[in-house]
């Protein structure tokens, strides 16, 4: 019953209005600093620390009720993107921590950096699994320990994990930190999983002299002739969330022993062939083979023509977009805790509450947007009067389907649910209304007062 309890007030924690850091004291409601020591907070910290509950059967529990609701099951043409980043934490007490390089930062920093797997199409994404990545100098051989695993090597184990765990996707997707690795794109394709990763436009390999060195020297020597004479590229249509469409262009280049049929695809995609724009060019590599092509009948996996591999692709975006939900909104980084347990806990909690978004999304979808009202007339010298709209509904709107002991989503429905039916609560008396005879309250302590 603790556990439930405090599963309940973490989750509601984390989904509430991101006021401030979402912290053990902030999710208990208590005061920063002072307010530690209160039984609320030391619930929390318990629950999180010294509990006996373990995060990976919580997380198996998420994610077979996601592969159960038909809005959020994977389906094989679905993606699963492999990524990290990390966050800033001082000290050197803390599990995981290090003086590492920060994505998000774009910088070396103190910190704690986690491998991360996002399922996702172009409709909805979800994070699957997550493990932080222990630096070298926590083990007692370094990197030669046995215990020592690279960002590669628990990303290639969190593919394998998701497909395990039910998971279906298209392909494993990446940016160029993964698809660079040789190492880590072979144990993929050792596993028996399609993947399609970016490469850096200047990543080097031994060729000769005459051929091309580096992806963009095997773009730059496809023929262009323009859009009416296209040559060896391919139009590719790109549909955004938002309805807007760009048409880009792709092609199958060759760059040392990868080509169009070989074992090793290099397909490049880009809004202009004749500059080739860095920021709107991908170099990627695939596994995935050409339709029609050589290889196709002999591959575990089905053919993926350019359109379909720019669709692939276009889809990892979506993991950069989860997280900012999840850091800027969640909390992701804001847990009080040293032990490895515990931050683990702290992040399966935050993937709950991400889950329960997307529960809410498709539960109660958002209602239509109301009409702007007419002004009234006889406004006077302040101009037009209009009607102010009616406030739209505190959260989750609409009446929770039934009591559930650990649904923090229907918990705070109904909470608000009966704050706003009620008529409103009246003002509290000031100490000049206090009849003779009644006893006045305390002044406040200048530390609370004086706080910011």
């Amino acid at each position: 019953m603790a556990q439930r309890r405090g599963f309940r007030e973490y989750l509601a924690g984390l989904l509430a209005p991101r006021e401030r850091n979402k912290t053990l004291t902030a999710l208990a409601g208590a005061e920063p600093v002072t307010g530690s020591k209160l039984p609320a907070v030391q619930r929390l910290q318990f629950f999180l620390s010294e509990s006996v509950w373990e995060p990976e059967a919580v997380n198996a529990r998420r994610l077979e009720l996601l592969r159960a609701d038909p809005a959020t099951a994977p389906h094989g043409g679905g993606v699963l993107v492999i990524d990290d980043s990390g966050d800033r934490k001082d000290g050197t007490k803390t599990a995981h921590v290090g003086r590492q390089y920060l994505g998000r930062y774009g910088k070396t920093d103190n910190g704690v950096v986690t491998v991360t797997t996002v399922w996702a199409d172009e409709r909805v994404y979800y994070p699957v699994h997550a493990v932080p990545y222990t630096p070298a100098r926590h083990f007692a051989k370094g990197k030669n320990d046995p215990e020592f695993r690279t960002k590669l090597a628990i990303g290639a184990d969190l593919a394998v994990q998701a497909r395990e765990a039910g998971f279906t996707f298209r392909a494993v997707v990446a940016d160029s930190a993964y698809g660079d690795q040789d190492g880590f794109r072979a144990e993929l394709a050792e596993a028996g999983l399609p993947f399609v990763m970016a490469l850096r436009p200047r990543r080097g390999i031994w060729a000769r002299a005459a051929d091309a060195h580096t992806p963009v020297d095997a773009a730059r020597a496809l023929a262009w002739g323009g859009p009416e004479d296209p040559g060896d590229w391919t139009a590719v249509r790109r549909t955004f969330r938002d309805g807007q469409a760009e048409t880009w262009w792709a092609a199958d280049a060759t760059l040392g022993g990868w080509g169009p049929d070989e074992a090793r695809r290099l397909v490049i995609a880009t809004a202009d062939p004749a500059a080739l724009p860095p920021k709107a060019t991908w170099y990627l590599v695939t596994n995935l083979p050409r339709p029609g092509g050589p290889r196709e009948a002999a591959s575990p996996h089905p053919g993926a023509g350019l359109a379909e591999i720019v669709r692939i692709y276009a889809i990892r975006n979506w993991i950069e977009q989860g997280y900012k939900q999840v850091k800027d909104e969640l909390g992701w980084a804001d847990f009080q805790v040293r032990s490895d347990i515990a931050i683990r806990r702290h992040q399966v909690l935050v993937n709950c509450a991400f889950s329960f978004c997307w529960d809410t999304w498709f539960t109660h979808p958002e209602p239509p947007a109301a009409a702007p009202s007419a002004p009234e007339p006889g406004g006077g010298e302040r101009g037009s009067r209009t009607r102010r709209a009616a406030p739209a509904t505190v959260l989750a709107p609409g009446t929770p389907r039934r009591a559930r002991l650990a649904r923090p989503v229907d918990r705070a429905a109904a909470l608000v649910g009966r704050m706003v039916e009620r008529a409103p609560a009246p003002a509290a008396a000031s100490p000049d209304d206090i009849p003779p005879g009644r006893p006045r309250p305390a002044p406040l302590y200048p530390e609370l007062t004086d706080y910011r």
